[in-house]
């Protein structure tokens, strides 16, 4: 079912459903489109032709079990609703529906009145690589483990010799932010001194502090960390909103990139045939501004996902669309030096590559485990099986004893 070229893409929002329904599926897109613009469970005396006709959402295509609807520009109050007003028609009520069994929202496209009024990251990729003085090689890091526990001075420890080993990103857990056994200032002015010495003895490394907090305070918090010394800030998306990471890269004050985790992001992804695909998310999230994201590991590691999942929504952070810089995809979720040739075969060089038990589980401790994983990013840019590679670098091949070659 097509509706004709009357359709404006530049003046409509184009969303794509996977609809599970009993249903004819006219009757299913019908209902979805009603009930996220002018619809309502009966016929009302107030829905007048002029109103349906310039605000109702209309199917343009059914193809199976996808169906795309548009909706006006106009339905959407971009001054002051952001985000959050547009999430509400794009992924609102229609999860609730009771004519359809699931729904997921698997795509959207902005038109330009919207896309106009978001910024987009303020690094991207390429400032992140301009940052650490890596043009080409992918970025290589770690997470801090254990996923909590440790002191600042431990934390700062781990960081400085995960940077030792050659690693150039690090960042906090998503689960880390302020508790009392790592208060977030004494953290942040602890790895700042580790940066700083690895600077010293010339090696550029960044470290994620996490700022994830309340709305009303997550700027505050975040020019905080970046007075105690922290080079990079870290925000939960999909626990403190869209809203969250577009507040930080418009503060002017904020002189760092962003680190965009997208912890909770199964409960909307996981169902392949209900919620939320990351892809949208993944767009969202560029439009706020957030410089790099995590995009699972292309169906790799320990997470849930699918590889072409993961690749759309890599895709999405890299696609050179003219308006916004690109964001920095982060490959993340049980990653060891044996998956990188593969997983890096089908992400590019242009990624992040992030470990946690990949650094921290090395049989060498955290310096060799950074050194072990620099190797593994060094033989797949080289061109060189790993196993090779490993031959002559005792740090590497201890990963690969360990864990084995995917």
């Amino acid at each position: 079912m097509h509706v004709g070229k009357e359709i404006d893409r530049d003046a409509h929002v184009f969303c794509r459903y996977r609809v599970t329904t009993d249903l004819p599926m006219e009757k299913a897109a019908e209902a979805l489109a009603a009930e996220q613009s002018t619809g309502t469970w009966t016929g009302i005396s107030t829905l007048e032709e002029g109103i349906f006709r310039s605000y109702g959402g209309k199917i343009t295509a059914i193809e199976g079990d996808m169906v795309t609807i548009a909706f006006p520009e106009e339905d959407f109050s971009i001054e002051n609703g952001g985000v959050p007003q547009i999430l509400s028609i794009i992924a609102g009520n229609l999860f609730g529906l009771d004519a359809l069994h699931k729904i997921r929202l698997e795509d959207v496209e902005f038109p330009p009145g919207i896309l106009k009024k978001y910024k987009g990251p303020n690094f991207g990729a390429d400032g992140l690589r301009k940052i650490l003085r890596r043009p080409e090689k992918p970025l290589v890091g770690t997470i801090v483990k254990p996923k909590i526990g440790l002191s600042p001075k431990d934390t700062a420890r781990y960081v400085y010799e995960a940077g030792a080993g050659g690693l150039t990103n690090s960042k906090d857990d998503e689960t880390l932010v302020d508790q009392r056994f790592c208060p977030i200032e004494d953290r942040t002015k602890a790895i700042a001194e580790s940066l700083d010495r690895l600077k010293e003895e010339g090696h550029s490394m960044v470290h994620a502090i996490n700022v994830s907090t309340n709305g009303e305070r997550i700027s505050e918090l975040a020019e905080d960390a970046q007075s105690w010394g922290a080079s990079q800030i870290m925000v939960d998306v999909l626990t403190c909103g869209f809203a969250a990471v577009q507040a930080l890269a418009e503060n002017p004050r904020i002189k760092v990139p962003i680190h965009v985790h997208r912890t909770m992001h199964g409960a909307f992804t996981k169902d392949p045939l209900h919620g939320i695909s990351m892809l949208p998310i993944t767009k969202i999230v560029r439009m706020c501004g957030g410089d790099a994201l995590h995009v699972g590991t292309l169906g790799a590691g320990k997470m849930t996902g699918t590889a072409e999942g993961d690749r759309d929504s890599l895709d999405a952070c890299l696609a050179e669309d003219g308006r916004y810089k690109t964001v920095m995809p982060v490959c993340s979720g049980g990653v060891y030096p044996g998956m990188i040739a593969p997983m890096v075969k089908e992400s590019g060089f242009n990624v992040q590559i992030q470990a946690g038990g990949g650094v921290a589980g090395h049989p060498g401790g955290v310096r060799k485990g950074a050194m072990g994983m620099c190797q593994a990013i060094d033989a797949v840019f080289e061109g060189i099986d790993a196993a090779e590679y490993a031959k002559g670098h005792p740090e590497l091949k201890a990963a690969l004893d360990t864990w084995g070659i995917r």
